[in-house]
């Protein structure tokens, strides 16, 4: 499989993977509110859309969202595996998912509404963002380098 479409496919995979996570963890009580549930909560304030559709369909407007998301983000990996060809994929996604967290939950997401701010959530709840942002990246990493028709240099 070519470069892209690998890297895509493992950001849409990553991106059910992380969900499958913060249901489990949010049922299970190892995770607190995780970021998806913010985002269904936002979706619903700035559109109203669980007086139209339900929870439900207000969590899978999310959910599409959040693949969306993963597939976008995941056409980065192999630019990042070019300028870093010597790392393996797990430090690759290690990087690659901190620094989506720093710019995606710790800048972006406060200002749009969608979180209080890392400060805010606490060290649990930041901590918690970062992991997910980091098995999303590490997945999609892994996935795209198994898929790729191209070897690692």
């Amino acid at each position: 499989m070519q470069r892209y479409s690998a890297a895509i496919v493992g950001g849409l995979i990553a991106g059910v993977v992380t969900t499958a996570v913060m249901k489990a963890g949010r049922n299970s009580g190892l995770l607190t509110k995780t970021l998806d549930r913010d985002a269904v909560d936002w979706i619903d304030d700035v559109t109203g859309s669980r007086a139209v559709i339900g929870d439900s369909g207000t969590s899978a407007v999310e959910f599409v969202n959040h693949l969306g998301a993963s597939a976008a983000f995941a056409a980065a990996i192999p630019v990042l595996r070019d300028l870093a060809p010597s790392l393996s994929p797990v430090a690759l996604g290690t990087l690659y998912g901190t620094g989506l967290y720093a710019v995606n939950i710790g800048a972006i997401a406060p200002v749009l509404g969608i979180t209080e701010g890392e400060v805010k959530a606490g060290p649990r709840k930041a901590a918690e963002r970062w992991a997910i942002h980091v098995l999303q990246a590490v997945v999609t990493a892994v996935i795209a380098e198994r898929l790729t028709d191209t070897p690692r240099r």
